[in-house]
């Protein structure tokens, strides 16, 4: 298929090299003369958050030094390199390795050299104790948590505690922080990590409890409800007492035809209980000598509808990135779609038909991948993000959608963006730009032919990929450091576009946030955010990936492999947003997370190669909802025809005037509605 003759060409040099960083090869020959590379040094130490020198050479037959560009790889999640420094992010032992751009038609593989990084945790300076609710009586049980400070106030992830009692005949403690009190008395628990402690003191006194109760609101729920239960304590004289500490557990009968279920449910220290599956279960609460039961039956979900597909716009000469539709000036449906290591190409949909997508137009930029595609919510102007580009200026590219069907360029916009632009996040006047993977550019649009830069936010020892702002609140998907959140117009702490002021942050398990929705929960009225991992291989699975994204070469039998990926989505209660708290998750095994969508408490989750999945997230979460049947329809888009054959690669999925349209890397555009099915018959 050839591209639309009108298409809009921003016309510059045209080398792209395929994997960054690396510069463009001005003597492609000098290369050639290259017979060893050394790295200096060849082993080295870093701390997290600090930086060492670390380079590499190239030398000819002769020992001289030979000035070339080389590519550099490396863990970008764990370890970053630059201008002559490696960076540590993570702690742990990885590689960085430097081999040469050859020419095309070079013979032999290119001189390469490995350099070994053993990255290290800041010392522990300051050790903290904190302990679960509840006064400790004598019989009961509280758990304690112990957490290592650097001096930089972070906090050493898992680290390894060593727990001991002072009188173990009146209170011990287990490995897990775990204190029991066996009799009456002063007590002192200890926690120490690498050589540094503290303590915290009980005085232990006699139960004054009674009579102990479980309370809840209901006895037939279904699968994914989540129960509030209760603990009540009474002592001799009928007064309640509050401050008993409880531990929570359940046991669980499998229906008839579901004696194999493993994992069935869970039940938090605060009484919060959900079940995975069907059947019946037994809530049990115990404090010191005191328990009770309370008996509930959990039924099927039942929320499965058909995923109806109404249109494919294919595209399988390139593959496909990020789309994003809206409402054009005429009345009509529109839809932009960037391209990935295709060139710098963008295409525009006429999407009125959801049985018929049409290309209007397309859009030539001087980049290796379009990633990012987005519309202003007035529908005034588009933008595309470049990477890759020839000059290595990148930046961005404005379109004027005064006429949809065929945008003009309104700007170029590479202020402080040379490094490449990932994402962006358009408001009505103010564009957030990521600029290079460190920070994000906040740019003035209310004039789209004369951008200018007013602020920007670069959050410290952090790379970042996604930023998404909500009610003049900025949340950015910055890896290691989770989700962050800045004021950048909502002015509760005092920040604005042009001064951006620092809120919190919520590091997730895994650190490797990637995208990011801020959601006004409809059913609870919490506010939530959903932020989701991007892991381009399987670590440590039975099944690891690839990095096959070429399609098959008939001629030498290569390619045509999908790609493997792993990770989930994170769902983090931000409604006190100083003191996030993770909630419940949505993880699919062997597959990994890409962009989502959110609407009517319906999640949207582009899942890779697991296809387009549409998720009941209502109501109270707690828990894996994948679990839980709450999952409404699944479409993986195999397409015989695509960039690569039967091969779904979901990149970003949304609702739009009640469709559900997503983007594919190896087929295209698509456009499907949900379709309501009659509950299974027994």
């Amino acid at each position: 298929m050839n591209r639309l003759t009108r298409g809009l060409t921003l016309l510059l040099p045209a080398l792209v090299l395929a994997v960054p960083p690396v510069l463009a090869q001005e003597d492609p020959q000098a290369a050639l003369s290259v017979v060893r590379i050394e790295a200096s040094p060849s082993a080295t130490e870093v701390r997290v958050g600090e930086s060492v020198p670390l380079s590499f050479r190239a030398y000819d037959a002769n020992g001289d030094v030979v000035d070339v560009p080389m590519r550099m790889a490396f863990p970008r999640a764990n370890v970053w390199v630059e201008d002559g420094y490696v960076h540590g992010l993570v702690a742990g032992s990885y590689e960085v390795t430097a081999n040469l751009v050859l020419p095309a038609d070079a013979e032999g593989p290119p001189a390469q050299a490995t350099a070994t990084v053993e990255v290290l945790w800041p010392t522990v300076s300051e050790v903290e104790v904190t302990r679960d609710q509840g006064t400790l009586y004598e019989g009961t049980t509280i758990r304690h948590r112990a957490a290592g400070l650097h001096s930089d106030g972070t906090r050493r992830p898992d680290p390894q505690v060593t727990w001991r009692s002072s009188d173990p005949t009146v209170a011990s403690v287990n490995r897990a922080g775990d204190v029991t009190a066996h009799s009456t008395g002063p007590v002192e628990i200890t926690a120490e990590i690498e050589g540094v402690s503290a303590s915290v003191t009980h005085e232990i006194a006699p139960l004054p409890a009674r009579e102990f109760r479980i309370e809840a609101s209901e006895e037939v729920v279904r699968t994914g409800d989540v129960i509030p239960f209760q603990a009540s304590a009474r002592g001799e004289d009928g007064s309640q007492v509050e401050d008993l500490p409880v531990t929570w557990s359940f046991t669980y009968e499998t229906p008839v035809d579901l004696e194999t279920a493993e994992g069935p449910g869970q039940i938090g220290d605060d009484g919060r209980f959900v079940a995975d599956r069907p059947g019946r279960f037994t809530i049990l609460a115990q404090a010191g000598p005191l328990s009770d039961r309370y008996v509930v039956d959990v039924e099927p979900r039942e929320v499965i509808q058909e995923f109806v597909v109404e249109g494919h716009g294919r595209v399988s000469e390139e593959q496909t990135s990020d789309f994003w539709p809206w409402e054009g000036h005429d009345g009509r449906d529109y839809a932009i779609t960037g391209t990935w290591n295709a060139d710098g190409w963008a295409y525009i949909w006429d999407i009125t038909d959801p049985a018929n997508l049409v290309k209007t137009d397309s859009v030539q930029v001087n980049a290796r991948t379009v990633n990012d595609v987005k519309v202003s919510p007035d529908g005034r102007y588009a933008v595309m993000t470049r990477e890759g580009a020839s000059d290595r200026v990148n930046g961005l590219v404005i379109l004027d959608l005064e006429d949809p069907a065929h945008p003009v360029i309104a700007a170029e916009h590479n202020d402080n963006l040379t490094g490449g632009v990932h994402n962006t996040w358009p408001e009505e006047d103010y564009l957030y730009a990521l600029s290079g993977g460190e920070r994000y550019i906040i740019i003035d649009v209310s004039d789209i032919y004369n951008p200018v830069n007013v602020g920007e936010y670069n959050h410290p020892n952090s790379r970042i990929h996604d930023v998404m702002v909500h009610n003049g609140i900025a949340f950015s998907a910055e890896w290691n450091n989770g989700v962050v959140v800045v004021d950048v117009g909502h002015g509760g702490w005092g920040g604005s576009p042009e001064n951006p002021v620092f809120i919190t942050n919520y590091a997730t398990p895994g650190g490797r946030t990637h995208t990011v929705i801020p959601y006004e929960h409809e059913s609870t009225g919490r506010f939530l955010v959903f932020a989701g991992d991007e892991v381009m291989d399987r670590p440590g699975m039975a099944l690891p990936g690839n990095f096959d994204r070429d399609p098959y070469d008939p001629a030498t039998g290569q390619g045509g492999r999908p790609m493997q990926t792993s990770g989930y989505t994170h769902i983090v209660d931000f409604t006190d947003i100083e003191n996030p708290k993770k909630i419940a998750k949505y993880h699919v095994p062997e597959y990994g997370t890409h962009n989502m969508w959110i609407e009517d408490d319906i999640l949207y989750q582009a899942y890779f190669e697991s296809g387009v999945r549409v998720v009941d997230v209502s109501g109270e979460l707690k828990g894996n909802l994948y679990t839980q049947g709450r999952e409404i329809a699944v479409f993986k888009p195999f397409d015989p025809a695509g960039f690569l054959s039967n091969a779904p690669f979901t990149w970003s999925a949304m609702t739009y005037k009640g469709r559900i349209l997503f983007s594919d890397g190896n087929s295209g555009l698509w456009s499907a509605r949900l379709q309501p099915t009659d509950p299974p018959v027994s």
